[in-house]
């Protein structure tokens, strides 16, 4: 289905519009989607064509999609840690994939930090978390301490998907990480043994809590862990990709299928319960897809996964909203992650704050056409353990990729593979961004915990009875 920015069309629709902004009585609700290490280039909506993804795109065709959308971090946790919090992580130590730590309090989301389900709870919001947490494996950092009142899902970094790998029944008695991929899953902090594949599990409990729900207002993290390593399928799903040779990339592309099952099952229980014009939706993964771990491919932006290039940070991203956002919107600005808190804050009359103020800004103006995008809004990434920054500047990014590579410049409206390095041709601009990060980077402190070392990624795999 073709997408449209017409400035006249957008006019149209807003005077069309405008009475229905105020006309409903019933209070918004919330849902956010994430998936785990997606590629940008894995969804039809970014153009892809190898994986079809019909009911994401069903999404992206109802409401608006980012194209220029980024994350906060180039890999899980911090990733999270930005969005749950509408902050950048590095402001709060939060700057390394998790350790298995769980006798360990302040591994994790510092108590310091509010969360969206903890802002939206005075407002009468009930929050529930369905899939993966991975922002701290200590008691008192489990998602039900941190503002959610219903948790089903795992609290590492990653899980197996075929029931009978899940082995572990208490995850406090795991050792390590690939442990906690053998675990069970969990409903608030009881195991469950569970007898399907964990992403239709997954969307099952989601289903669940909005039939729950119904009448009252809600906001959902379906934070799917596809498809995110290790690499298994349902036969029945992998024999519709027997096409593609590269045994990897088949079995990738049937966890993407099942994750759009879910989703398209999700949008067709809102439209059941009459609830899609009352309910926010947002997709995105949390990250760039590591094509080296899960043949992914996040074409045509240049890296993946941990790197500061488009490619680890640049992700699928779309926002519906039925009868506030138009549909098919192209929306070419940068964005933020953590927009996401922002817009939900702006939309459910969350009280601003000025001890710990968010970095992100409400998406709907910007969406309607109210407002236009500030011209030096900037993107900013820094990965401390790794020397990896990049900030962007309208159409201009600077990027290091590593302690001892020298900052490059890009522009990305010409550039977008970022192949053609500007930085002796436009000094005085290098300079000037340059400067802008590292007044950013002056409000940061250090890494608050040890973690995983993410200098060459991979991501831990358990050991498994079955493909």
């Amino acid at each position: 289905m073709p997408f449209f920015r017409s400035s006249l069309l957008l006019a149209a629709w807003l005077a069309v519009s405008a009475p229905a902004f105020a006309a409903s009585a019933r209070p918004t609700n919330f849902i956010v989607i994430m998936a785990d290490d997606l590629g940008y280039g894995d969804v039809g909506f970014n153009g892809g064509k190898e994986i079809p993804t019909p009911r994401l795109d069903r999404l992206a065709a109802d409401g608006a999609v980012c194209t220029d959308a980024y994350v906060t971090f180039a890999t899980c946790a911090p990733s999270r840690a930005g969005f749950i919090t509408g902050r950048y992580p590095q402001r709060f130590g939060f700057e390394r994939n998790l350790a298995w730590q769980p006798n360990n309090p302040a591994t994790g989301l510092p108590r310091s930090e509010t969360t969206l389900p903890e802002a939206l709870r005075p407002l009468g919001y009930r929050s529930g978390l369905v899939g993966k947490w991975h922002l701290g494996a200590h008691t008192s950092l489990h998602p039900l301490e941190r503002g959610f009142d219903e948790f089903f899902g795992h609290i590492g970094g990653g899980k197996a998907y075929f029931p009978e790998d899940l082995v572990i029944r208490e995850t406090l008695d795991c050792r390590n990480e690939p442990d906690s991929y053998r675990a069970w899953l969990s409903r608030g902090r009881e195991p469950v043994r569970t007898r399907d594949y964990v992403t239709e599990e997954l969307t099952r409990e989601a289903l669940d809590f909005v039939r729950r729900q119904k009448h009252d207002p809600f906001f959902l993290f379906l934070a799917y862990n596809a498809p995110h390593g290790p690499l298994q399928a349902p036969s029945e799903e992998l024999a519709k990709f027997a096409h593609i040779q590269n045994e990897k990339r088949r079995t990738y592309a049937a966890m993407v299928g099942v994750l759009d099952r879910g989703v398209g099952r999700l949008l067709d229980l809102l439209d059941e319960l009459r609830l899609a014009e009352d309910t926010v939706v947002f997709f995105l993964s949390d990250n760039g897809g590591p094509p080296k771990d899960n043949a992914s491919s996040n074409a045509p932006l240049r890296g993946g996964k941990a790197s500061a290039y488009e490619g680890g940070i640049r992700v699928p991203f779309v926002v519906r909203w039925p009868g506030r956002i138009p549909a098919g919107l192209v929306y070419r600005a940068p964005v933020s992650s953590l927009d996401i808190f922002a817009t939900i804050a702006a939309t459910g009359r969350v009280p601003a704050r000025t001890e710990r103020p968010l970095d992100g800004v409400d998406l709907l103006p910007l969406l309607r056409g109210e407002k236009t995008a500030p011209a030096d809004r900037r993107i900013f990434l820094r990965m401390f353990d790794t020397g990896r920054l990049a900030m962007r500047e309208g159409d201009y990014k600077i990027v290091r990729n590593g302690k001892n590579e020298p900052l490059a410049l890009y522009h990305l409206a010409t550039d977008l593979s970022e192949s053609t390095n500007l930085a002796d041709a436009e000094p005085q601009r290098l300079a000037r961004m340059n400067a802008a990060y590292e007044a950013w980077a002056a409000e940061l402190m250090e890494p608050a915990f040890a973690g995983l070392d993410m200098r060459e990624w991979a991501a831990p795999q358990a050991p498994l009875t079955r493909k």
